[in-house]
């Protein structure tokens, strides 16, 4: 009984788009095996206007409640080039390909990280000559490219600490203060340019900051004690050697945290002096988080730091070393930084 009220809604709907059931008789048995299919599917008819949705469309296209009777190119219109909408068209309506179009889009918006997403469209009834209906069907590799492209920077990563034998967690926590940081900044009036990607980036990159230390000699790197001027000088090297390392990484984010880290709002710091706005904004919220775990840290030249005593240093340098916003951002949520801190703690 369930099963036919099911498919007299189903008729329903299709009446509503201007269909009539005795044209489109077979659309939701056609329809029908990708209701419950874990990859996101449509079925557009040749105009492209939606006909059908499944479930896995919900967490696909966020904030359309009803893709029923919308345009395909509505609908993915700012996530496709022109050539590619041209392209759809001249597939659908004259056949080519066998009316068959695969491409790949990347969604975004400022509530979400983007999402790259592959699109087939396909003929519904393979068996129709001139097809009246297609299937959309949508593959997310997102978390696929992601795991590929930073399982190749974390094997350097990795390389980094190897040299440097004195860092512990102190990567991981960096990685965690900066997106709890940039977190905290989502929705305060002057950070619209902060977005759910630039979150998710700065939580993995944020690591990255001082992988250029692989080509700092490591009777520098581990020496005990102060350094001398012509040793400093070497050290501060890491900076650009990391910039060139992750040169290749396809968001800049990961060159301007490693080249500015360790640039100060004054302009006193390395290696290029910059000051205030010139230090890019992600570098300057990874410096904040960087010397609040280094100072946290015991390390071979020196005892570690108090929570309480961290947060004052920092605060005591914020319009010299620091931005003074992001200081007053951290200085309200410092709180989470200690959380973070005492559940990530080295084990000795």
């Amino acid at each position: 009984m369930n099963d036919e009220i099911e498919e007299v809604e189903e008729i329903e709907e299709i009446e509503e788009l201007g269909a009539s059931p005795e044209e489109d008789e077979n659309v939701v048995a056609v329809f029908d095996p990708f209701v419950n299919s874990i990859f996101p599917v449509l079925l557009v008819d040749g105009r492209l206007k939606i006909l059908f949705s499944n479930s896995a469309c919900k967490n696909l296209f966020l904030g359309f409640d009803n893709l029923r009777g919308q345009y395909l190119t509505d609908l993915l219109g700012k996530f496709l080039e022109m050539s590619d909408i041209r392209s759809i068209r001249e597939t659908l309506g004259r056949g080519a390909n066998s009316y068959s179009w695969k491409g790949e889009i990347r969604i975004k918006s400022r509530e979400r990280a983007a999402l790259q997403v592959k699109v087939f469209i396909f003929p519904a009834d393979v068996s129709e000559k001139e097809p009246r209906t297609f299937i959309t069907m949508f593959d997310d590799v997102t978390e696929e490219n992601k795991e590929l492209l930073r399982s190749v920077f974390l094997s350097l990563l990795e390389a980094s600490k190897l040299k440097d034998n004195d860092t512990g967690k102190h990567i991981t926590r960096v990685n965690y203060y900066s997106k709890r940081l940039a977190s905290e900044l989502f929705n305060k009036k002057g950070y619209e340019r902060i977005d759910a990607d630039f979150i998710d980036n700065i939580g993995f990159l944020a690591s990255m900051h001082d992988v250029g230390k692989i080509g700092t000699p490591d009777d520098i790197l581990n020496k005990e004690g102060p350094l001398s001027d012509w040793e400093w000088a070497v050290m501060k090297e890491h900076t650009k050697n990391g910039a060139f390392i992750l040169s290749t990484y396809p968001n800049p984010m990961a060159k301007e945290i490693a080249l500015s880290h360790h640039e100060k709002w004054n302009g006193s710091g390395y290696p290029f002096n910059l000051e205030g706005d010139m230090i890019p904004l992600a570098a300057r919220i990874v410096s904040i988080a960087d010397v609040y775990d280094a100072l946290r840290m015991e390390r071979s030249y020196k005892p570690a730091v108090d929570h309480k005593t961290t947060v004052e240093k920092i605060m005591e340098s914020k319009n010299t070393q620091f931005d003074p916003s992001l200081a007053d951002v951290f200085y309200a949520i410092a709180g989470d930084f200690e959380d973070i801190y005492e559940k990530n703690r080295d084990i000795r």
